[in-house]
């Protein structure tokens, strides 16, 4: 097993030690297979992506479902937890919400801040530790996703702000079909508060805000609210686990000097590894009706847990000269009207961070003199990963 490989299997294990290795089993034995407690395991990619194109067939929010997990604690309108027409008709209106100009106006400044701390800190011969760095830049994204302006009086740090939507996301257990009475509290008490100055930012109408965007494209305030609060809870554990599993992946991999010196192969870099790490590894849905998947029956209301983690892991080891299948493709990011549509900001905020170390990389090498992994968390991460000049 190679360096990376190891030490991402050392980080599922840490977050699954049971959970992980047999889910990893049971998808090598067969594509479908019902778990008694739990639902019916989906592990090949290409029922994976037949499961999550029928949106009348297999909805995302069912009781079980992803969806259904959020609704007591973001409202029913927050696009995440919605299907059929009304999904679509929200999406609708939500076309070209992120364009390049507004996704540049969301993480430039946050990501101007990570610059700053990573140049610094290693041109002075310090250590940098990357996992609270990216924290930092998430919080900053969240802030102007909100809507807070920076000089904002009581203004959370950004860190805070990180640690108040993880609060939320950190909740959902595989395991565990709905959040208990005691957790919907904590959630929707969080999403008191970072809904607050999103609240302001929306009564405003400012165009050059989230919220201010939001209500001018004709989303009523709790929609606005909803989906605000949808995407700060979804997308900052995924990214905070993805972007430092993918600087160690290319240090281990010894790939650092070959995109230092050629930043056309990032793409495929990053491409493969969001492939390889799968930053989403499960996702839920329900059926609708009795039906048949892959010479498995089904029950109606039966929980399907689509395991991207298997399916896109079984196509082997970290390789960006390697094209990924189709049925395959973005699998992480899901399919069909579910495929997520905050993909080009996620994307942005990698792209900036890997960008900004390879700069640095290319001005002085770094490497990783220290790494922890994060222990019993959902999604698999490092704890800590320092960076540090070679020699």
């Amino acid at each position: 097993m190679t360096p990376a490989a190891l030490w991402e299997r050392r980080l599922h294990l840490g977050a699954h030690p049971v959970l992980y290795p047999l889910i990893r089993g049971l998808g090598s034995l067969r594509p479908v297979l019902r778990l008694p407690g739990l639902g019916v395991l989906v592990s090949e990619a290409s029922l994976v992506r037949q499961v999550l194109m029928d949106q009348e067939r297999y909805v995302k929010n069912g009781p079980s479902a992803s969806g259904g997990l959020w609704t007591p604690v973001v409202g029913p309108k927050a696009l995440v937890n919605m299907d059929g027409h009304e999904h679509l008709e929200l999406r609708r209106r939500l076309n070209g919400l992120f364009t390049p100009r507004s996704v540049a106006a969301i993480v430039e400044p946050a990501a101007a801040g990570l610059h700053e701390r990573l140049h610094a800190e290693l041109r002075s011969g310090g250590t940098v530790e990357l996992v609270g760095a990216v924290k930092e830049l998430a919080g900053g994204v969240i802030s102007r996703l909100l809507g807070v302006p920076e000089d904002a009086p009581g203004r959370l740090p950004n860190r805070e702000l990180f640690d108040l939507g993880s609060s939320i996301s950190s909740m959902v257990r595989l395991g565990r079909p709905a959040l208990t009475a005691p957790q919907i509290a904590r959630g929707r008490a969080a999403v008191g508060i970072l809904a607050g100055p999103a609240r302001t930012a929306y009564r405003g109408s400012d165009p050059d805000t989230f919220p201010g965007r939001l209500r001018g494209l004709g989303m009523s305030e709790e929609e606005a609210m909803g989906i605000v609060s949808a995407f700060v809870m979804v997308g900052t554990e995924t990214l905070v686990s993805f972007v430092p599993r993918l600087v160690a992946l290319l240090a281990d991999s010894g790939r650092l000097p070959e995109l230092a010196a050629d930043r056309s192969c990032v793409p495929a870099a990053v491409n493969e590894a969001l492939r390889f790490t799968v930053p989403s590894p499960m996702m839920l849905r329900n059926a609708t009706a009795p039906g048949e998947l892959g010479g498995v029956r089904l029950r109606a209301g039966d929980r399907l847990l689509l395991s991207t983690i298997h399916a896109a892991k079984c196509l082997g080891g970290f390789d960006p000269d390697r094209a990924t299948p189709p049925q395959a493709r973005q699998l992480w990011f899901g399919a069909g009207a579910h495929f997520c549509i905050g993909m080009p900001l996620a994307m942005a905020e990698i792209n900036s961070t890997i960008e900004t170390l390879l700069d640095r990389y290319g001005e002085r090498p770094w490497r990783i003199p220290a790494r922890q992994v994060s222990r019993g968390v959902l999604i698999p991460s490092y704890k800590r990963l320092e960076l540090a000049n070679v020699g």
